[in-house]
């Protein structure tokens, strides 16, 4: 793993830069991350606190910890911490929920009425990524996200896999019409 550490407010010394190296560097560890990953922190100084902000991009989302303390270290040892209990919480919901293929759900119509007074606040445009159904569910858990899109590597169409209101998830699969 790479570092990017920069400093707000703050000129980030060599002893900070090493202290931050070897804590991070305990990550190696877990299969989501690899050499080429590249974990960014940002310090950052405020008249009453430190501030450290750590985001590292995965193979099945982002990690990212963000801790105010009056102690520079101690700010990084708890962001450290929030980071291994992310990863530990990622991997007992993989090794809990997906030892078996997931079967692929039917979706519930609900009738919802429309308000015509509903304005769109945001757009956001997304490049699906290729992947299989148990790699899309442990992204869409990784990032804390009730659906996520995706493209399915078994028929090569775009698909949605969503949690449902009893906590099972949903496949939602389109076709293209000739």
């Amino acid at each position: 793993m790479r570092f990017e550490i920069i400093g707000k407010n703050i000129t980030v010394t060599e002893g900070m830069k090493e202290s931050l190296e070897k804590k991070l560097s305990f990550l190696n560890k877990y299969l989501l991350i690899d050499e080429d990953t590249i974990a960014r922190v940002v310090c950052k100084v405020y008249p009453n606190v430190k501030k450290v902000e750590i985001t590292i991009p995965t193979k099945v989302g982002q990690l990212r910890a963000e801790v105010e303390h009056v102690d520079f270290y101690a700010a990084v040892d708890l962001a450290i911490d929030k980071l291994e209990d992310q990863i530990r919480k990622q991997k007992t919901r993989l090794s809990r929920k997906h030892k078996d293929k997931l079967a692929i759900a039917f979706i519930e119509e609900e009738s919802e009425e429309v308000n015509l007074n509903d304005t769109l606040v945001k757009t956001k445009s997304i490049e699906p990524e290729t992947m299989d159904v148990e790699e899309a569910i442990m992204r869409m858990e990784m990032l804390g996200h009730s659906f996520f899109i995706y493209n399915d590597s078994e028929t090569d169409e775009i698909a949605v896999v969503y949690k449902r209101n009893d906590g099972q998830f949903g496949l939602i699969e389109t076709t293209r019409s000739n």
